[in-house]
């Protein structure tokens, strides 16, 4: 088990600015870009990851600790932020999105004796049992899922601009 809530909380912390550095400023063509029907563009994904910000890590970590594993935790819809209609900019997403992080890390680090907790078994409403850590080993690893996304997102868009050199681009390998 290599789950250590100090690394996860450093990846966590990051994301935040990792996405600001990578997105901000960017013309429309390269935020509104997707890898086809049915994929997300990356403002979708910080609508996304806004979305479990407000309704996912925190209250499922919560409700673990309250609940155990006697019944489900509300199910998340990953797909609910596609539904919103907005006219915030990207640079307002991702403000949002550094705000909602930074207060959700605070509760996080505040959690009392959490650590004592990690083992402790919440149940899903598709896997079953899951446990404390896993769910915040997931957190973590859902935001590099997202970065990658995005990369490749944005990669995309140069797809067949790279001529032959696509055969050592693996971001651009399906």
């Amino acid at each position: 088990m290599n789950f250590n809530l100090g690394e996860a909380i450093e990846i966590l912390e990051r994301t935040p600015d990792t996405l600001d550095a990578l997105l901000s400023g960017l013309s429309s063509v390269w935020l509104n870009g997707n890898e086809g029907e049915g994929t997300w563009n990356a403002a979708e994904v910080v609508d996304h990851l806004i979305d479990g910000e407000e309704k996912n890590w925190i209250p499922r970590l919560t409700f673990i600790l309250q609940e155990g594993g006697g019944k489900p935790f509300p199910p998340f819809d990953r797909f609910a932020h596609l539904s919103l209609s907005g006219d915030l900019s990207l640079e307002e997403k991702l403000e949002i999105f550094k705000t909602l992080r930074i207060k959700n890390l605070a509760t996080l680090r505040g959690m009392p004796d959490l650590g004592t907790h990690f083992e402790k078994k919440g149940l899903h409403p598709v896997f079953g049992p899951v446990r404390v850590r896993e769910l915040i080993s997931t957190w973590a690893v859902h935001d590099l899922t997202h970065i990658s996304q995005i990369s490749r997102v944005l990669a995309n868009r140069y797809r067949t601009d790279v001529g032959p050199w696509i055969e050592y681009l693996g971001i651009l390998k399906k």
